[in-house]
């Protein structure tokens, strides 16, 4: 069987829409589909995430069952301090001591794993990330 992402779709209060189209943008993953109450967005590899207006009021705790968190893979280090420059410039604060190296996840000597990381209007736990030589 040969198979690939199709989509992930977010439960998300509709209130916070623009938040995701925002971070979509400057992410350059163009929009495919929007409507008062959806966004859809696309990824290089005809991948797509879909943040859909409707939720229950329930609890997310990352470290319980479901989704821990999303990451985006960025191609430079500069690129994940473009985005923590983003985020502030949004008011939207970092996580978990980021943006920093985490030496434990890169895959070998000379290399780094970049990260930073932020929570959504909804509680979505977000990474952007670069893996590769350490600038």
């Amino acid at each position: 069987m040969n198979t690939r992402l199709g989509h992930i779709q977010f439960n998300v209060r509709a209130a916070n829409l623009p938040f995701y189209k925002n971070l979509a943008t400057f992410l350059e993953w163009p929009v495919i589909f929007e409507t008062e109450g959806m966004l859809g967005i696309a990824g290089k590899s005809e991948d797509s995430l879909w943040f859909i207006g409707e939720v229950k009021d329930a609890a997310n705790d990352y470290d319980g069952p479901g989704m821990n968190h999303i990451a985006f893979a960025t191609e430079t280090q500069a690129e994940v301090d473009q985005a923590v420059s983003h985020l502030r410039a949004n008011g939207i604060a970092t996580l978990f001591e980021t943006p920093r190296h985490r030496p434990e996840f890169a895959g070998s000597e000379g290399e780094t794993y970049y990260q930073v990381m932020f929570e959504s209007p909804d509680r979505i736990l977000v990474e952007i990330v670069y893996t590769g030589p350490k600038a």
